[in-house]
């Protein structure tokens, strides 16, 4: 008896979903790289170790940071750690990145900053103009964004062991708008929007570290988006979920939108902002931009009456003047990001198993 071709589709959909249901297992004895690309790796990994031993409510939620409530209100605390690879790069270094970077975890998930602690690693034989360079970048992203840094530590590991620089940091801030933000919120009818041209932080540090004879007028889009977070959540009633698309790029934030919620996410491909540069660069690599890490760049999903005032409000501030609709939010097929492509078909957009742009954050 032949099938026809909705049933076959519903029987890959079906298959699909019955793998992505298996509780998560790491093959590998050891560690790889692959580990830390914010891919399927990294899912697999949070969720068969650290999820399997330190689960709790407000860890299993995977957001950027942990919201909870004290006597006075909400705090949002998050960290981070920070090994790019090359340390200084067009547009930034390591050390306005760890700022930004933390800063913006907080922003994204509602909180106001106002805190951040800084641990550093160093490698035996790191230069002291270097580091001098690094801290001072520091201070002036945390002058930037309004926070201090108020406590740090230290550590010294042999020549060989590190690879110059590492910064670990955590920041604390506090919630003051009556919003619940969550991946796992999100609901069919719900606009996706970006906050502007994505990819634009990988692509310039894969060809920083000059591996490659391709030149491109670009620069990191590091930048705090805690001014354009808070405005957008003032403004406009109905923001479900914000993401800062960092590790995986915004494929990944979709993917986590799509299996926290039990959602379909529908992308256009034609509607997202990629700079002309960064296009050109990934398309000679083989790499799409939807993979490639940013570090100033929110994805928002908004209750889809409220798409356009969203997208209005985000074009005032400078970090958002090119934001724009991506696509919306559906009940079928559940779990899976769609793109409708420019050329008119439609394909399925998966986590990465491993990343093509290691070390880029």
């Amino acid at each position: 008896m032949s099938i026809t071709p909705t049933e076959r589709e519903q029987r890959v959909l079906d298959r699909i979903d019955q793998v992505r249901r298996r509780p998560a297992r790491v093959r590998e004895e050891r560690v790889t790289l692959a580990h830390g690309s914010g891919g399927k790796a990294t899912k697999n990994l949070i969720e068969a170790v650290f999820l399997a031993s330190l689960g709790n409510p407000l860890l299993d939620r995977l957001e950027d940071g942990a919201v909870f409530p004290v006597d006075a209100g909400r705090l949002a605390l998050t960290t981070d750690s920070f090994v790019v690879s090359p340390l200084f790069f067009p547009g930034g270094n390591i050390g306005d990145l760890a700022v930004n970077g933390t800063v913006n975890d907080l922003a994204v998930s509602g909180a106001r900053p106002l805190h951040l602690t800084a641990g550093f690693i160093l490698e035996e034989g790191f230069p002291i103009a270097d580091l001098t360079g690094i801290v001072a970048s520091m201070a002036a992203a945390a002058r930037a964004a309004g926070v201090r840094i108020v406590a740090g530590d230290t550590k010294v590991v042999q020549r060989g062991k590190a690879d110059g620089c590492y910064i670990n940091t955590a920041g604390i801030g506090v919630v003051e708008h009556d919003v619940a933000l969550g991946v796992d919120t999100a609901r069919p009818g719900d606009a996706v929007l970006v906050s502007g041209p994505i990819g634009a932080h990988g692509v310039t540090i894969m060809l920083a570290r000059g591996e490659l004879d391709i030149d491109a007028d670009l620069v990191s889009d590091t930048a705090p988006v805690h001014e354009l977070v808070a405005g957008l959540l003032a403004a406009v009633p109905g923001v479900r979920a914000l993401r800062d698309a960092t590790r995986g790029g915004v494929a990944t934030i979709l993917n986590e939108i799509a299996e926290a919620a039990n959602v379909a996410v529908l992308v256009d491909e034609a509607a997202v902002p990629v700079q002309a540069p960064v296009r050109g660069a990934c398309e000679l690599l083989g790499i799409d931009p939807l993979y490639v890490a940013c570090e100033g760049r929110i994805v928002v999903v908004v209750d889809g009456a409220a798409a356009d005032e969203a997208l209005a409000v985000l074009r005032t501030h400078p970090l958002g003047a090119q934001a724009a609709v991506i696509g919306r939010i559906a009940a079928d097929p559940p779990g899976l990001v769609l793109l409708n492509t420019a050329f008119g078909g439609t394909r399925i957009v998966d986590l990465l198993v491993g990343d093509p742009l290691p070390r880029i954050c």
